[in-house]
């Protein structure tokens, strides 16, 4: 039986990455965006399905579910839509904090939740979620980032419980750093007070010679959607596994005088 992936935040970088990866691999997948209409590459797609959704809206959640069950059985639901919001809290306006907790948290929530019931019906299925190393370690200037990443580490391993005794898997992967995706698809706030330490953030983890593409790690959503396991975490990336062994291997203060002093030497 031919198998299918619903995927949020498919227009670009992990999301486009993992759908064309799953539509080589035999698979049907329904490719969720803001604006599907400005899509190109992966119209060319035969496996593939182009859907709109903004995971901020809502009633938009509802009607896109409806619409792809409508198609067919879906079988792995991939919580990838988010972007990072940078720079010092201070600097952020409250619009941008709720957009930021929105989307990349409140998003997947609801679109969690929005599929549990047909889930629940059919006594299986899994929800794999883009977290990031961030959400396993702070670094500078990135609080609303880390803070929405944290709390998708929370609350999968909280949902994990009453998920998995239905028969319903939920897992999560954390990149490091990704080829493009901060650069192209971040939100920046700036104030001269911390504009220093901004630069030296934003040069420390784009100078970073162990970062992933795409690619990569789509190819973990992949295995992570495949291997038959109840692994709850992905740490992927070769940055991103060798900062968590440290900071597992030194203890909090130790990792975080760590940071700082690499951000000092910039």
């Amino acid at each position: 039986m031919t198998k299918t992936i619903f995927i949020t935040g498919a227009s670009a970088g992990i999301g486009k990455a993992t759908a064309k990866l799953f539509a080589s691999k035999g698979w049907k997948v329904i490719a969720t965006m803001r604006k599907p209409e400005l899509e190109q590459e992966l119209t060319q797609l035969d496996q593939v399905t182009l859907l709109p959704l903004d995971v901020t809206n809502p009633e938009q959640i509802k009607a896109t579910t409806q619409q792809a069950l409508a198609l067919g059985d879906i079988d792995v639901v991939f919580n990838n839509a988010g972007y990072a919001l940078l720079g010092a809290l201070e600097a952020i306006p409250d619009e941008e904090l709720v957009r930021q907790m929105d989307t990349n948290f409140l998003g997947v929530v609801r679109v969690t939740q929005a599929f549990i019931p047909y889930f629940r019906e059919r006594k299986s299925g899994l929800f794999i979620t883009t977290g990031s190393s961030a959400g396993l370690m702070g670094f500078p200037v990135s609080s609303m980032y880390d803070a929405s990443k944290w709390a998708l580490e929370g609350w999968s391993e909280s949902l994990s419980f009453e998920l998995n005794a239905l028969g319903i898997g939920i897992k999560t992967i954390e990149p490091g750093m990704v080829a493009t995706e901060i650069q192209n698809r971040s939100v920046m706030a700036s104030h001269p007070d911390y504009d220093t330490l901004l630069h030296k953030f934003m040069t420390a983890i784009t100078s970073s010679p162990n970062g992933s593409t795409a690619e990569q790690i789509a190819e973990v959503v992949y295995e992570a959607a495949t291997d038959g396991t109840n692994t709850l975490r992905y740490v992927c990336g070769e940055d991103a596994k060798a900062l968590y062994a440290q900071r597992l291997a030194v203890g909090d203060e130790a990792f975080r005088e760590g940071i700082r002093q690499m951000i000092t030497k910039i």
